[in-house]
C-alpha cells in the first residue's frame, strides 16, 4: 500500500504530535524567507505541557524497548524508504522553509536517509562485553541500556538532517524522543520526521513532536523523567542548556557555534583555495555552524588570494533558488540580516578593508570580503552567520596555528598547502574537533564523529562510530547459577 504525503497538511496542520495528531490550543505559522509566504501553521506546545508528555513517552519506551533489534532496524529503513518515495515534494519543502539552494536540499534529504540508514545499522554492533570475574563460578557482563526519554533541540538552517542524526539513532538504541525544532523551521524541522516515522509503523509515543519558543525548550530541558538533552545551536544558547541539564544530572550532547579557521599557506594552489574559501564562507549564504569563518593567509600571498576571492564573490548570483538557479539564497530573518550587516559595518569602521558585498536588498546579503581583518574587529571575533569572509594575514607557518587558535571556538579547521607533511603538521596543531588538509571547513556525514571542542561543543560527538556512546549508558551485571551465601 502507498504510504500517504508526508507533507499532507490535512493531516498535520495546526496539529501535534505524540503518535498521533491532535489539535493544539493554538498555533505558530511558518514563513517563507524569501517571499514572506506562509507555508503552513503547526500546533504550538505550553510549557505545562511538557511533564505528561515525557510521561507517556516513558510509558512507550517501556514498550518499545522489548523490540528485537532486527525489529527496530527494519522499521528504520522503512522509514528512510517514505522519506525517499516524497523526495521531490520535501527537497522543495526545504528550499522554501530553510531558503536553501536546491543542492542543499537535495545534500540535506540524502544526509538524512543515511543518518537513518546508519542508525539501523549500528545495531549489528555487540551490546556489550564480557568482563573478568573474581568468582570463575559467576559471569560478569557490561551492557548498554538506553537512555530512557531523550529531548532533541534543533535549529534552523540544517532542520531536518540535524534533528535525523539525534532522533534515529535514539530511536534505534531503544530510546522514546521528544522532538522541537526551532520555530522558523518546525514542517522540515518535525513534521517530516514525525510522519515519515508515522508513516513506517513507529509505535504511538516513542517520537513526540513539540512547538514552541524558549520556554518550551526550558520545559522539556528540566522535565522530570527525561534522562538527556541534545542541543544544536548558539554557544550562548549552549550554555544555559548545559547549566539546566547539569543542574538536573541529565545526560547533555551540546553541538554550537564555530569560527572555523581557513589556513591558505604560501605554497597553496591559490584557484583551488579561493574556490573552496567561498565555498566555506558563502555555502548556504554562510549560515552555517562549520562556515569559513575565518581566512588567514601568507602575507606573501594575501594579494593574489583577496584577488581570486574578491572575483569569485562578486559573480555569485542572489536570489529566490524557487525562482532560478542562483548562488546565494535569502538570510533566514531580518533580524539576521541586520546582525550580520552590523558585524561588517563595525569592522570597517575599525579599519577592515572592504573588497566586495557589504549590501543588501530585501531579505539577500551580498557575498562579502573583507580584508585586512584584525584580532579587535568584530569579523574575527564573533560568528557572524552570514556570507561574510574575513582575510587576517599571517607572517609564516606558526603565526597561521596562532591565529587559528585565537579563539574559544573548536569545531572545524582546514589548510591549504601543496606539502602533506606540511599541512599535517600545522593540523595536528589546531584546536578544533575536525580538520581537513586541501579542502575547506564544512564537512559531515552519518560515518563520523561529529562535534567540536571548546565553545564550539562539550566533548560529545554525532555519528554512527559514536552513537552507541551518546545514547546508551552502561550497565554491569552479574550472573550464577548457585546461590551465594554470606555470614550474616
Amino acid at each position: 500500500m502507498a504510504t500517504a504525503s508526508v507533507l499532507d497538511h490535512t493531516l498535520w496542520g495546526g496539529k501535534l504530535f505524540d503518535g498521533r495528531w491532535r489539535p493544539a490550543s493554538s498555533t505558530l505559522q511558518v514563513q517563507e524567507p524569501a517571499t514572506g509566504e506562509i507555508l503552513g501553521e503547526v500546533g504550538r506546545s505550553s510549557p505545562g505541557e511538557i511533564e505528561a508528555l515525557v510521561a507517556r513517552a516513558h510509558e512507550a519506551q517501556v514498550g518499545w524497548a522489548l523490540w528485537t533489534a532486527e525489529a527496530r532496524a527494519a522499521l528504520l529503513r522503512r522509514t528512510a524508504q517514505v522519506l525517499e518515495e516524497n523526495r521531490s515534494s520535501l527537497i522543495e519543502a526545504i528550499i522554501r522553509e530553510t531558503g536553501g539552494l536546491r543542492g542543499k536540499a537535495e545534500f540535506e534529504l540524502n544526509g538524512t536517509i543515511s543518518e537513518i540508514i546508519h542508525s539501523a545499522a549500528i545495531l549489528i554492533a555487540p551490546e556489550g562485553h564480557v568482563l573478568p570475574s573474581h568468582d570463575p563460578s559467576r559471569l560478569s557482563l557490561a551492557r548498554r541500556v538506553p537512555m530512557g526519554v531523550v529531548g532533541v533541540i534543533t535549529p534552523w538552517n540544517f532542520p531536518l538532517i540535524l534533528a535525523a542524526r539525534s532522533v534515529a539513532p535514539a530511536i534505534a538504541l531503544s530510546n522514546a524522543v521528544i522532538l522541537k525544532p526551532d520555530p522558523k523551521t518546525p514542517i522540515v524541522g518535525g513534521v517530516v520526521l514525525a510522519r515519515a516515522f508515522e508513516e513506517a509503523g513507529l509505535p504511538s509515543g516513542v517520537l513526540n513532536l513539540v512547538n514552541g519558543d524558549a520556554d518550551v525548550g526550558q520545559a522539556l530541558v528540566e522535565a522530570k523523567g527525561l534522562r538527556m538533552i541534545t542541543f544544536t545551536g548558539s554557544t550562548a544558547v549552549g550554555r544555559r542548556v548545559g547549566e539546566l541539564a547539569g543542574k538536573h544530572l541529565k545526560r547533555v550532547i551540546l553541538e554550537l557555534g564555530g569560527k572555523s579557521p581557513f589556513i591558505v599557506l604560501d605554497d597553496a594552489d591559490l584557484e583551488a583555495a579561493a574556490s573552496s574559501g567561498a565555498w566555506g564562507s558563502f555555502l548556504h549564504q554562510g549560515q552555517i555552524c562549520m562556515a569559513s569563518g575565518r581566512h588567514i593567509v601568507h602575507r606573501k600571498v594575501v594579494d593574489d588570494y583577496l584577488e581570486l576571492l574578491t572575483h569569485k564573490a562578486q559573480g555569485l548570483s542572489i536570489g529566490n533558488p524557487m525562482r532560478g538557479d542562483v548562488a546565494i539564497g535569502p538570510i533566514i530573518s531580518s533580524r539576521q540580516l541586520q546582525r550580520i550587516d552590523e558585524i561588517v559595518k563595525q569592522s570597517v569602521k575599525a579599519g577592515a578593508i572592504l573588497a566586495a558585498g557589504g549590501t543588501h536588498s530585501g531579505p539577500y546579503y551580498a557575498p562579502t570580503v573583507l580584508a585586512g581583518v584584525t584580532a579587535q574587529m568584530p569579523a574575527y571575533q564573533v560568528e557572524i552567520f552570514g556570507p561574510v569572509a574575513p582575510v587576517t594575514v599571517a607572517e609564516d607557518d606558526e603565526d597561521a596555528v596562532r591565529i587559528a587558535n585565537d579563539t574559544e571556538y573548536g569545531l572545524s579547521g582546514a589548510v591549504y598547502t601543496g606539502s602533506v607533511d606540511r599541512g599535517m603538521r600545522i593540523a595536528r596543531q589546531i584546536k578544533s574537533g575536525m580538520v581537513h588538509i586541501n579542502d575547506q571547513t564544512v564537512h559531515g556525514y552519518a560515518g563520523v564523529p561529529f562535534g567540536g571542542t571548546g565553545a564550539s561543543g562539550n566533548g560529545s560527538r554525532f555519528g554512527s562510530l559514536t552513537n552507541w556512546d551518546e545514547f546508551t549508558e552502561w550497565q554491569w551485571m552479574t550472573i550464577g547459577g548457585t546461590p551465594v551465601r554470606y555470614p550474616f
